[in-house]
C-alpha cells in the first residue's frame, strides 16, 4: 500500500508564491507517476498538473500552465507544486496522487491518494 502525504497549504495573498509538498512512501517513488488535483467548494475535484516517474514530462490544465509547475526529487521521495502569483480563484483542498502507471496520468484514475491540503488565496 502507498501512503500519500501533502504539505505545505496555508494561507496566502494574491501575488504571493506557494509550494506544496508530497510524499509517497510504501513503494519505490521513482516508479511511481505523481499528479496534483483540487477540489473548490461546492466543485468537483479536477486535474492541476501530472508528472512522469522520471520527471522528464509534464502536463498541465491550459489555463494553469505557467503559472503552476509541477516537478519531483526522487532521491527525497517528493513531488513539488509551486503556485506562482495564486489568485482567490485557486483557493481549493489540493490533492496529490499516486500510480504505478508507467507513464503519466492526466485523469482521475489514480490509485493512491492523499487527504488533501487546504490553500486559501485572499487579501
Amino acid at each position: 500500500q502507498v501512503q500519500v502525504v501533502e504539505s505545505g497549504g496555508g494561507s496566502v495573498q494574491p501575488g504571493d508564491s506557494l509550494r506544496l509538498s508530497c510524499t509517497a512512501s510504501g513503494r519505490s517513488f521513482s516508479t511511481l507517476a505523481m499528479g496534483w488535483f483540487r477540489q473548490a467548494p461546492g466543485k468537483e475535484r479536477d486535474f492541476v498538473a501530472a508528472i512522469s516517474r522520471t520527471g522528464d514530462n509534464t502536463y498541465y490544465k491550459d489555463h494553469l500552465k505557467g503559472r503552476f509547475t509541477i516537478s519531483r526529487d526522487n532521491a527525497k521521495n517528493t513531488v513539488y507544486l509551486q503556485l506562482n502569483s495564486p489568485k482567490s480563484e485557486d483557493t481549493a483542498v489540493y490533492f496529490c496522487a499516486a500510480d504505478d502507471s508507467a507513464v503519466a496520468v492526466l485523469g482521475p484514475d489514480y490509485a493512491y491518494w492523499g487527504q488533501g491540503t487546504q490553500v486559501t488565496v485572499s487579501s
